[in-house]
């Protein structure tokens, strides 16, 4: 019997509670990795994420906090290799999204929108590398960035920014980090059915708009999350600072027309 990819193997998602983030979860668990779970939410709210890591017989932390911040950060790091022994994955997923024309756009806002996106990656995937070479065999550092970040969108301003950011980013500390066999590389997810969309519209609005996109549907994060353990595991051990779009064809024009 075959073991299970990523056996043995630590994760730090953020964002975990609900949709890529705690689908992603679920599925590095599912392939054999113990989970350090990160969001802002209570823990009840990733109760069902927890509970499903562990159906899988993979122990979960859960650390409740703002990913932003430097110092939560590092606490993250700490807390995995203090509970596991060790770190090798990191997800970083947590984002913010701030919908409104660029003429009416709220400063603030926008720098918690880069403070969450851009920062928290920035922060987090810093302490992380820095265990990750101190442990001497590697790892694998996952941006969720978006097709936001290659094609700009109207009324997203700051959020097409910030992932344009962190796909850059990504880039350039694959370059600094392949001689420790750090792996970076992002995923670039389309329109995903997950909940925060269904704060932001109705329903009705995303049955409809999902039939008409290139896949005739909304994806799920579940598919997503099937692109982050790819990423994470040795399957995609060639693979460094590049990208894995997976978006249902929702950049490309359109379905042709019978």
């Amino acid at each position: 019997m075959n073991k299970p990819r990523l056996e043995g193997r630590v994760a730090i998602v953020t964002g975990a509670a609900r949709g890529i983030g705690g689908a992603s979860a679920v599925e590095l668990a599912a392939n054999g990795a113990d989970v350090v779970l990160a969001d802002l939410k209570p823990v009840e709210e990733a109760s069902a994420v927890i509970g499903k890591i562990e159906e899988h017989g993979r122990r979960a932390v859960y650390v409740q906090g703002d990913i932003s911040g430097r110092e939560h950060d590092a606490r993250l790091v700490d807390r995995a290799v203090g509970e596991f022994g060790r770190l090798d994955i990191v997800v970083n997923n947590a984002a913010l999204a701030v919908r409104g024309p660029f003429i009416d756009a709220d400063p603030e806002k926008a720098r918690q929108v880069f403070d969450v996106i851009f920062w928290g990656g920035f922060h987090l995937s810093q302490f992380a590398a820095r265990q990750m070479i101190r442990q001497g065999w590697g790892g694998s550092i996952v941006f969720i960035s978006s097709v936001h970040a290659v094609r700009g969108y109207a009324n997203a301003v700051s959020y097409n920014a910030a992932k344009a950011a962190i796909n850059h980013f990504a880039r350039s500390i694959a370059l600094e980090l392949a001689p420790h066999r750090i792996r970076v590389n992002w995923i670039e997810p389309g329109w995903i059915d997950t909940p925060g969309e269904h704060i932001a519209f109705s329903d009705e609005f995303l049955e409809q708009e999902g039939k008409k996109l290139l896949w005739g549907r909304l994806g799920r994060p579940e598919e997503i999350a099937k692109g982050v353990v790819f990423l994470a595991s040795d399957d995609s051990s060639y693979m460094t600072g590049s990208a894995l779009r997976l978006d249902g064809g929702y950049v490309l024009p359109g379905p042709l027309e019978p």
